[in-house]
């Protein structure tokens, strides 16, 4: 017998969209281990996973009634997870940013044209940095944008400390490939736009010591 999960079926999540409470809280319940599973497999640590899955339910309890197609369910929460996700490697790429940026003796008030440019940089880093497997953007995530030392990488994940900095490797170059094809696209040259190195390659020279 298949114990596997089902999404629930068109008739129950119709019923959750006229207004009938029971059908609701069953369409929340079913669709609970797909939108986990979709989280644990696109964010960076299972705590970001779990958040992400517990927003991505939530919208589903208090916006049912906007999904156009019943039988769209699934593709409805999988853009509502990897949206999330992507908002939380947003964030920390900006607050990583923000840091970098507060040497008091060359901290200058940006323009609100350099706020726009910074914003979409951000966005376009964290959106390569998405992009990645799962076990690239976790190193990636935890060594450059966290911070944490190389060891402490290699412990959390069970990784041999050259294992550690071999996936870290392997993320950045993606992650520089990714940003120079975009940079590409748009016309940009990656040696006029310091950022993108930078964000994505912070600790290249303290690699030897992890």
């Amino acid at each position: 017998m298949n114990h596997r999960f089902r999404w629930p079926d068109e008739r129950l999540i119709k019923a959750a969209q006229d207004g009938d409470v029971t059908s609701l809280g069953t369409v929340v319940m079913e669709s609970q281990p797909h939108v986990r599973k979709f989280a644990f497999s696109l964010c960076a640590s299972p705590q970001d996973a779990e958040d992400a899955a517990q927003e991505a339910l939530i919208i589903l309890y208090r916006k049912i009634g906007t999904l156009r197609a019943t039988g769209a369910l699934a593709s409805w929460m999988f853009r509502i997870v990897r949206n999330e996700c992507l908002r939380q490697v947003r964030v920390l790429v900006s607050r990583k940013e923000e840091v970098s940026s507060t040497d008091p003796e060359t901290c200058v008030e940006p323009s609100a044209e350099e706020e726009v440019l910074h914003g979409l940089e951000v966005a376009r880093i964290a959106a390569a940095v998405a992009a990645l497997p799962r076990d690239q953007r976790q190193v990636l995530i935890m060594r450059d944008v966290q911070g944490l030392p190389g060891r402490a990488v290699a412990r959390s994940l069970g990784l041999s400390d050259a294992a550690m900095k071999s996936r870290l490797h392997r993320a950045r170059a993606a992650v520089r490939q990714s940003l120079a094809a975009t940079d590409r696209a748009t016309g940009r040259t990656a040696a006029g736009d310091g950022r993108a190195g930078r964000a994505s390659d912070p600790h290249d020279g303290e690699e030897t010591r992890t």
